[in-house]
């Protein structure tokens, strides 16, 4: 069997959705497992969702609800005849979503966040689902809430993979094609979970290792791994092959390509990863496979914005020791902050922190009680790999440089953007 992802961007639109059914049909794969973002940005539209439900916000509310239905009420109708099921099965996703909203009384933001997103990624495999079907591509819709099994911690669950492994081999029938969401979980009381923002990769990344897979295809709107960021820099380069290490390397320092805990699973049972572009399906991509030479080999550049840098000191001037860094992380973990980058000196205490969850200001309002912080927020965290002094001048020149970490393979600079 072989494991297909296909992100937001690959099924945006009702054309979008035609190229998925091409795509399948030219791999000639019956018996695939196909993993399904939400579609487009619908993603951040339910956050918003949650925000304005969460601020009792009703007419913005109510203005994100209309958005979504109509969004996907045109897909539909561009693909399906108006008497189809698929309108009642959209439809019931809808009112489930709605009666959620109106007879909840939890409070907690992150329980409530997996509750309401999750439905991007229900409705949009029930449209991709139901139109496979339409054109003969036969295949088994499957709920991910009941097949990936986490631990309840929401918003950025960790997998049971005892479990997991014991639901997807039990659950699963290989001999046909099968729709699963990325992205959600569930954990064992039944309530939907989810495995961190992008996180639909690692989704694939999970079942390709529970079912053995032959190999996992990452669908992009890019040709392949790339050596940069096109948003960021200009003619970045396909990397043709590189090898797994190269590639949990890279995703650790916040490629965007690929999600970071994707790569471990599958590597673990040596199944090839092969990045594609469903815009072009004459290009083979990167593949990516055990103790693979990187070619090319040349400088690599990754980006990391909405960043916080912060100094912790002590009060009293003392020495940054081992008890207090033990105690720093403890609250990093408890804000569920991720850190990027660390420096220390002997009376100060450096970090770069990821701030997506926006948990940063609580951090910082507990920390202050017990340190003395100082932090400057919205910098941006480059890191090339295989740097060369070239390499490092064109990030120098992108602004400030606040703070530089330089070893054997990899550079880190910290850059506030003049």
């Amino acid at each position: 069997m072989k494991v297909f992802k296909f992100g937001g961007a690959s099924i945006g639109s009702a054309e979008a959705i035609k190229n998925v059914a091409s795509i399948l049909s030219q791999e000639d794969e019956a018996n695939c497992l196909v993993v399904i973002s939400a579609m487009g940005k619908m993603t951040n539209t339910f956050e918003n969702i949650v925000n304005f439900y969460v601020n009792n916000d009703q007419e913005k509310l109510i203005e994100s609800i209309d958005f979504i239905i109509n969004y996907h009420t045109k897909i539909i109708n561009d693909l399906f005849q108006d008497e189809h099921k698929i309108h009642q099965k959209v439809t019931i996703l809808f009112d489930e979503m709605t009666h959620f909203l109106s007879r909840n009384i939890a409070k907690e933001y992150d329980y409530l966040y997996d509750q309401i997103v999750c439905y991007g990624e229900l409705l949009s495999t029930t449209i991709v689902s139901e139109y496979l079907n339409d054109v003969g591509i036969s295949n088994s819709w499957r709920d991910a809430r009941e097949l990936v099994i986490t631990d309840a911690v929401f918003r950025d669950a960790s997998v049971n993979w005892v479990e997991t492994e014991k639901h997807i081999k039990t659950k699963i029938d290989t001999s046909i094609t099968t729709i699963v969401q990325g992205f959600i979980a569930g954990d064992l009381n039944g309530n939907t979970t989810t495995l961190g923002r992008e996180g639909s990769d690692f989704t694939a990344g999970i079942f390709a290792y529970c079912l053995d897979a032959e190999s996992l295809t990452i669908w992009k709107d890019v040709p392949g791994v790339l050596n940069a960021d096109p948003r960021e820099f200009e003619d970045p380069q396909l990397l043709e092959q590189i090898s797994y290490e190269e590639t949990i390397e890279m995703a650790f320092y916040g490629a965007s390509v690929i999600h970071p805990k994707t790569i471990k699973p599958i590597q673990n049972k040596k199944i090839p990863l092969i990045v594609r572009s469903f815009k072009d399906l004459n290009s083979k991509g990167t593949k990516v496979t055990n103790k693979a030479e990187m070619i090319p080999h040349i400088p690599c550049y990754i980006v990391k914005k909405n960043q916080v840098l912060v100094s912790i000191a002590s009060l009293d001037f003392s020495f940054i020791v081992e008890e207090n860094i033990s105690e720093i992380f403890k609250l990093f973990h408890k804000y569920q902050l991720k850190v990027n980058l660390i420096q220390n000196s002997a009376i100060s205490f450096s970090v770069c922190l990821d701030n997506n969850l926006n948990h940063f200001d609580q951090l910082f309002n507990e920390m202050k009680v017990l340190y003395n912080v100082s932090f400057v927020k919205n910098v941006d965290l480059f890191t090339v790999r295989h740097f060369t002094e070239n390499s490092l001048s064109k990030i120098y020149n992108l602004g400030t440089s606040l703070l530089s970490q330089i070893n054997k393979n990899t550079a880190q600079v910290i850059i506030q953007k003049n």
